[in-house]
């Protein structure tokens, strides 16, 4: 299954059953899981883990060295999990500071020139389509959809099933539950359809469309929003979780 045009360095640790292309370049310190399909001219490189059954189509590059110009030597790592899918010219790269890593979860679908940057942490079931880019440290959590030529500044959070529109320019935080676009981006109605998706509750989507008008509309500062929020609404998960993201802001919301 190892094509004879690919390099592997001979300290790599490849699982059961992987399929490793022509012109494939894999370096000292990556290890694959079992299933892991290279389809051709993949690099891997640097202290590099992926978890089983993961799809990665020609020309990616992941795991190699920060291009963040704080970048003063030491070792940093790169750690993917499973069943993911890594579209053509997807790059990944390591984190920047010794002991640091860039983490993506698994079940994810990242499309073609996506790139994400240093220290950047993906959760599961998340979408980027084409072009999409993510900077340093950013944080997507499960389930978020990002459009493609979207680019998410560095520090920024996006948040539980939430979508981002094609073209935008995210430069604060993006709420759970939540649909923003624009440049830059503001947050615009709730992610219906994703929570239907993926089975929110009708009562919860109810509620968090009446909390989105608490947070968006009535000009309300953000710590009253969330007096309000907490006040009004039962406390189903869905709005525990939306709260204790706005909470933990340091960028603000995108509004």
């Amino acid at each position: 299954m190892i094509h004879p045009t690919a390099v592997i360095h001979s300290k790599a640790r490849l699982g059961a059953g992987c399929a490793v292309g022509p012109y494939c370049v894999i370096g000292e310190h990556v290890t694959l899981g079992d299933g892991c399909k290279l389809h051709s001219h993949v690099v891997l490189d640097g202290h590099t883990t992926l978890g089983a059954e993961n799809e990665i189509f020609p020309f990616a590059s992941i795991g190699l060295k920060t291009q963040d110009l704080k970048w003063k030597g030491g070792l940093t790592r790169t750690v993917i999990g499973d069943r993911n899918t890594f579209r053509e010219y997807v790059t990944i790269n390591s984190a920047t500071s010794d002991g640091e890593i860039t983490a993506v979860g698994s079940h994810n679908h990242i499309l073609a020139y996506c790139h994400l940057a240093h220290n950047v942490t993906l959760g599961d079931h998340i979408i980027m389509s084409n072009v999409a880019n993510l900077g340093g440290h950013v944080t997507v959590e499960n389930y978020a959809v990002i459009g493609g030529l979207a680019a998410i500044h560095q520090f920024c959070r996006i948040g539980k099933m939430s979508i981002i529109g094609a073209s935008s320019k995210v430069v604060q935080d993006v709420p759970p539950f939540m649909l923003a676009a624009g440049n830059p981006a503001e947050t615009r109605t709730i992610n219906k359809v994703g929570m239907e998706r993926h089975g929110v509750s009708e009562e919860a989507q109810t509620v968090i469309k009446q909390a989105y008008k608490i947070l968006f509309r009535e000009g309300l500062t953000i710590s009253n929003a969330l007096a309000k929020i907490e006040a009004e609404f039962p406390p189903l998960p869905e709005i525990k979780h939306l709260v204790q993201f706005a909470r933990g802001s340091e960028r603000g919301l995108s509004k």
